[in-house]
């Protein structure tokens, strides 16, 4: 006899399938035209990440996160356009968020989860209906043509729904990450380089505004561009001759050696670093800092 969790999860996945099954035409999703100053996703997260999921399969395929290593979400990846999502630190007691965007037979969802006691129907401050499931810990919204996840550490429901208006898009980051397969933002950007610092032996802080990254697949490789984004111009002047000083230290260190292999480059108020092409092994190291060893 199928246990009932373990019926739940088959329920589940067998409308994400429908779903994703029925998905037609590529839709450019409008919250991330390149003017947009939101994104639909919840503030608070470690890190954010906008990918076009097939240019950007062999990377997402890596990522540390235990649900895409299951066969019927690869499955549906195979069907998926675009997606954005957001990666918690755990004392928020949330995991990720997700949205993707597509065209949906809702109804037809509706009526699935419905029938399965283990989803129940729940409603957002905002109104709108979404369906939970306690035992996974999950929440699911569909619309005709987006779907909304959100995965919690605890059993009570969490709204899928990014409280409007959403996350702000930093400054700069839609111009950067233009035609980018994948693309992320790091939150608390100065505490991560003073981090960084500090593992490669260097006990300074620098005030950095924002970090970005754009990775993309190239011939079986990797190509990784990182933008350290400063306030004035002087800052991101003193982060490259730190550098520069640092250079005997940060070789000794893993993740320092790959960011800073190729010279750093002055661009305005930022710092721009084109990465030497990195194999999956270096990669992983890399996504394993970006996450900050989210599971």
């Amino acid at each position: 006899m199928v246990c009932k969790n373990h019926k739940s999860v088959i329920v589940f996945l067998l409308v994400l399938f429908l779903i994703f099954s029925c998905q037609t035409t590529p839709r450019i999703p409008d919250a991330f035209h390149e003017n947009a100053a939101n994104a639909p996703l919840d503030t608070g997260a470690n890190v954010y990440i906008f990918a076009s999921a097939k240019e950007a399969r062999s990377i997402i395929d890596l990522l540390p996160i235990e649900e895409l290593k299951n066969r019927q979400t690869r499955q549906m990846l195979d069907r998926t356009d675009y997606l954005a999502a957001a990666l918690f630190p755990p004392t928020s007691g949330k995991r990720f968020q997700l949205v993707t965007w597509g065209k949906y037979p809702h109804s037809q969802a509706n009526m699935a989860f419905s029938a399965d006691r283990s989803w129940q129907a729940q409603r957002s401050e905002s109104g709108q209906s979404y369906w939970h499931s306690s035992a996974n810990r999950l929440s699911l919204a569909l619309t005709s043509n987006q779907a909304f996840a959100a995965s919690s550490l605890r059993s009570q429901p969490l709204d899928p729904y990014a409280a409007s208006p959403g996350i702000k898009i930093p400054d700069g980051f839609n111009s950067f990450r233009r035609s980018a397969p994948l693309s992320c933002w790091l939150n608390n950007s100065s505490v991560i380089i003073e981090r960084m610092l500090n593992n490669a032996g260097i006990p300074m802080r620098l005030p950095v505004r924002e970090i970005f990254f754009n990775l993309e697949p190239a011939g079986g490789n990797f190509e990784v561009t990182a933008r350290f984004q400063f306030d004035s111009v002087s800052q991101a002047r003193g982060m490259i001759a730190l550098l520069s000083l640092a250079a005997g230290a940060i070789s000794s260190d893993q993740l320092f050696s790959l960011l800073f292999a190729n010279q750093p480059v002055l661009n305005g108020n930022n710092v721009d670093i084109k990465m030497a092409s990195l194999s999956e092994r270096e990669l992983l190291t890399l996504l394993d800092f970006l996450l900050g060893g989210f599971r």
